[in-house]
Order: C-alpha cells, then sequence, then structure tokens
C-alpha cells in the first residue's frame, strides 16, 4: 500500500496516468510531454520508468530515424479508472470548501 501511495503521490503522476487512461493508444513521448505541459522531459521520463516497473504502462521503441517511442497504458493501469474518477469527483464537489479553507 505504501510503495502505491508513493508511486501515485508525485505532483505529475496522477495528470500523466489519467491522460493515458483518457487516451487509451499508443502515445509519444513528445505528445504526452505536451498534454501535461508544464511538466520537464526529465520528470516525465522518471515518472514512466516507474509506472513501466510497475506495469502501469509499456513503452515500445521503434528503430526509425528519428527515434520513436510510445508509451501505452496496460490493463492494470486502466483498472486505476475507476479509482481516479472519483478522486476527480471528490475535488470537483469539495473544491470550493477547500477554497475557503485556505489560509
Amino acid at each position: 500500500m505504501v510503495s502505491f501511495v508513493n508511486l501515485v503521490s508525485g505532483k505529475w503522476a496522477i495528470p500523466i496516468l489519467y491522460r493515458l487512461i483518457v487516451i487509451d493508444e499508443a502515445v509519444r513521448f513528445s505528445d504526452l510531454q505536451r498534454a501535461v505541459h508544464p511538466i520537464t522531459q526529465k520528470e516525465l521520463t522518471r515518472q514512466l520508468r516507474q509506472f513501466e516497473a510497475r506495469g502501469l504502462v509499456v513503452r515500445q521503441v521503434f528503430a526509425e530515424v528519428p527515434p520513436r517511442v510510445e508509451y501505452q497504458i496496460t490493463a492494470l493501469g486502466k483498472s486505476l479508472r475507476p479509482t481516479l474518477d472519483s478522486l476527480a469527483e471528490w475535488m470537483t464537489e469539495n473544491a470550493g470548501e477547500m477554497e475557503q479553507s485556505r489560509p
């Protein structure tokens, strides 16, 4: 449980995963970086490597010039959708109250 929380607790983890789930097809690194703007190349690479190591994302490298790398959410990654949808719904329902509570 703790390792999962650590995996998705970073600033960019949920936006990256949610974008890959919504797209639901292979996406080039540069397209994903634009979709999750203003994430840096270094941070996106780090997050994708972690997701790949945990089986949430697959990476495919094409032997082309220029090189092309695509990422796609796995079935395991897709299984996070209900959880992420619930989180988004909760955030929408409680955004006003959370904003009022800010000092």
